[in-house]
């Protein structure tokens, strides 16, 4: 018990030291408590979400298919059961757009991808339609009203009978958008009439467990072209875009959550390590006087390490609580934000405390064990008299004649000071390298991320896209008085096919002389698009090792091209970090007999006043289908912007906290250490603001020798995060600039300079006669 209120008091007289070492371990077991929450909730509700409502294995597309066509394909060895639906794209009509509805037929005595019905029921009559929830909230839809769409070149009145989410639409698009896209299912009879003679065009396979899909989907191909079925092409679950997505953000967090609090926690041990060094070595006649009085090594041991621990369990409670109370509602409308997923609760579990105390306790315990071990196997006798000062040797400086005899008394002390301890200024600089290292790459992510949105107006310089009803001519196009310039434009979806991979994208074709779009390499400077190859966009690049001058392979996916599998030459990478998309001109598209039909508009209208009339005018047109403006073009960018932000301000904020912590506890370490020094000079009558430069030049080198060390090690740290982030659907800067490094570097100086003002009273308390007598 005496030994309890002993540590008491000792955290009393360093209470300074003992709430930063509280800090450290708290900015640890937020992360670690918020991203565990977030990774393991969404992973174990996607297991259940996927298994309850059967989310299939493969889908497999056809331009038509009946109804024994389709159940013999059920017999495919590996198939444990297969539904066929009837799938096609539909828009509603709204004053100023229209929006996009993906709509299935549901199958009868539906099993595989089967919706969750938020409010009202699934249709089960002609003219009934089950909508996506969030698309019905975004537009105002309620059950039992009356919707037009517009299919296969007729309006279709349908009457809302449920309200909905489904399974294989939690991710629609990349951003989400719930206002311009939806889904939504409809009953046979109702597919049927839209379809002028019912018949499927797609199958969902749910397969046998432990089955090879790869292997299964070739044998389903060689089946459909055995009968001479129209085959189009067919996607596995894990190559569908809603479950990759999801996937990859529960493995990103997975690893963040292992990594950024191990790195912190090991701040931790270093900065416990110097300072549990620093405190036994101040009470070493204290601990000479217990083992006089019969204390045990063993009671000695754990009454130091008690200070660790309740420091991993005081910061471990305060990280969790703050992270029950921040991270998670942010992650909880981030979540909603990023997926439709019904029914999802974020919460944190009491068990996510565990592993941050079990994990800085240790740390900390370890580091008690390393600086203590040496004089607990002292004799008492030996432990109370003072540990004899260190032999210091020449330095190299001082054997250059005419060098040392030049430089200051103070530029001497701090020298001698730093080579003397150099081991102690070594574990120190490394926690500060550390506390370098995450305020460089908290700082590059964010400003990286913001790029991403910049970088639209640089690229995209029309003022609108207008996009034509499909079948339009170009002939046909009128443009209104104002229009500066206009460029068609044609879009093709296809697939990039790469040694037995392959990965959607969107084939852009447009005239070269186009200037309403621009093209920058990887060093920001201008490229151009001409007739002897195309333009690959660089995270399509990054990911498949594609350069300029290879040969790659894209298989053309609309119905009407039937899968036309092409070999293109690469003209250049184009870095493009927001919906990016390959490039051809209709020259190069035309040399693979490949017709350009375009139904986009590039227009550049003459000024803003001209802008609304021209608008006006395409709105009146009846043959143009919906509009865009730029607002439209920065959604994506502003998406992945708003959805990453609030991570990284907390890991800024966080990682500021941290080096002050572990600045704040190096430069108090760094003053005990020298007390009969300091003393020494303030006897001699050096003044007080000597004494003050002296500490602060000293912290300033180290923290000098730390950022130059970092500088290298954050470069690394940075791509391995953007990698984490990026896809070939979104590309984000991988470069570090100037100003973020500069701004890094004086963020770390300001916290070092912040820290020594806070110390200045430390220095102002020191007993002069108490320090030099501590070695008599």
């Amino acid at each position: 018990m005496k030994l309890y209120f002993k540590l008491l008091r000792d955290i009393k007289k360093s209470l300074g030291q003992f709430i930063a070492f509280v800090m450290v371990i708290a900015v640890g077991a937020f992360f670690y408590g918020g991203l565990v929450t977030y990774s393991d909730n969404l992973n174990a509700y996607t297991k259940d979400y996927f298994k309850e409502h059967n989310l299939s294995d493969l889908n497999v597309y056809y331009s038509k298919l009946s109804k024994e066509d389709a159940a013999a394909i059920g017999g495919v060895k590996g198939i444990t059961k297969i539904e066929a639906r009837y799938t096609f794209d539909a828009a509603q009509p709204f004053d100023d757009f229209k929006a996009e509805l993906k709509i299935h037929s549901i199958p009868a005595n539906n099993e595989i991808n089967t919706p969750t019905v938020i409010e009202g029921s699934i249709p089960s009559q002609k003219g009934e339609i089950l909508l996506d929830s969030h698309y019905a909230a975004e537009h105002g839809i309620k059950i039992g009203d009356s919707i037009t769409v517009q299919a296969n070149e007729r309006n279709i009145n349908l009457t809302v009978s449920g309200l909905g989410e489904n399974v294989e639409h939690a991710k629609k698009n990349e951003i989400q958008d719930h206002k311009a896209y939806g889904f939504a299912y409809i009953s046979e009879e109702s597919a049927t009439e839209i379809a002028d003679g019912f018949t499927y065009n797609e199958i969902m396979v749910d397969a046998a467990e432990g089955s090879d899909l790869e292997q299964l989907g070739k044998s389903i191909e060689a089946q459909s072209k055995q009968q001479q079925l129209a085959y189009v092409d067919q996607i596995s679950k894990e190559r569908s875009f809603s479950y990759s997505q999801i996937s990859q953000t529960i493995d990103n967090n997975k690893l963040m959550s292992k990594v950024i609090p191990f790195v912190l926690f090991l701040i931790e041990s270093i900065i416990l390590l110097l300072a549990m060094s620093r405190i036994i070595d101040s009470q070493r006649n204290q601990i000479g006087i217990m083992k006089a009085l019969g204390v045990k090594n063993r009671s000695i041991m754990l009454h130091y390490m008690g200070y660790p621990v309740l420091v991993g369990i005081i910061g471990s409670i305060i990280g969790c609580a703050v992270a029950g109370a921040l991270f998670v509602p942010l992650v909880t409308e981030s979540s909603a934000r990023a997926y439709a997923l019904p029914g999802i609760e974020f919460s944190l579990s009491y068990f996510s405390i565990i592993p941050p105390i079990i994990f800085s306790s240790a740390f900390g315990m370890l580091a008690c064990y390393l600086s203590g071990r040496a004089i607990l196997k002292e004799r008492a006798a030996q432990a109370m008299r003072p540990k004899p000062p260190k032999k210091m040797k020449k330095l190299l400086i001082e054997r250059i004649p005419g060098l040392w005899s030049n430089i200051s008394y103070s530029y001497k002390l701090i020298l001698r000071n730093i080579f003397l301890n150099k081991y102690k200024a070594l574990a120190s600089s490394i926690g500060v390298v550390v506390s370098t290292v995450l305020l460089i790459t908290a700082f590059g992510t964010q400003m990286s991320l913001l790029k991403v949105a910049g970088q639209i107006e640089e690229v995209y310089t029309y003022d609108l896209r207008v996009d034509y009803a499909m079948g339009t001519s170009s002939d046909a196009i009128k443009q209104p008085s104002g229009v500066e310039s206009s460029y068609l434009l044609s879009s093709f979806p296809v697939e990039l096919i790469t040694d037995n991979e392959k990965e959607n994208a969107t084939l852009a074709v447009t005239e070269p002389e186009n200037n309403l779009i621009h093209f920058f390499d990887d060093n920001e400077k201008k490229i151009s698009l001409d007739n002897n190859g195309i333009l690959v966009p660089k995270s399509y690049a990054d990911k498949y090792q594609i350069k300029k001058g290879d040969t790659i392979q894209l298989k053309f996916t609309a119905p009407e091209l039937k899968n036309k599998t092409v070999d293109m030459k690469v003209l250049d990478i184009s870095t493009q970090y927001s919906n990016p998309s390959f490039y051809s001109t209709p020259a190069y598209l035309k040399s693979f007999d490949i017709d350009y039909n375009p139904t986009s508009l590039l227009v550049k209208a003459k000024d803003a006043n001209d802008l609304a009339n021209v608008r006006a005018s395409f709105e009146q047109d009846s043959q143009v289908d919906t509009i865009a403006d730029k607002e439209d073009l920065k959604k994506s960018a502003q998406y992945i912007v708003k959805q990453n932000s609030f991570v990284f301000i907390m890991f800024i904020v966080c990682a500021v906290i941290l080096s002050f912590g572990a600045i704040y506890t190096i430069s108090s370490i760094n003053i005990y250490e020298r007390n009969r020094e300091l003393a020494t000079l303030k006897v001699l009558g050096y003044q007080k603001y000597k004494i003050n430069r002296l500490i602060f030049l000293e912290n300033i080198i180290l923290t000098t020798f730390a950022i130059l060390v970092a500088l290298p090690i954050s470069k690394s740290v940075f791509m391995t995060i953007i990698s984490a982030l990026s896809s070939t659907h979104q590309q984000i800067p991988d470069q570090l600039n100037a100003a973020i490094l500069l701004g890094a570097i004086l963020v770390t100086f300001l916290l070092t300079i912040v820290s020594n003002l806070l110390l200045r009273k430390k220095i102002s308390k020191i007993n002069m006669i108490e320090s030099l007598k501590s070695i008599e």
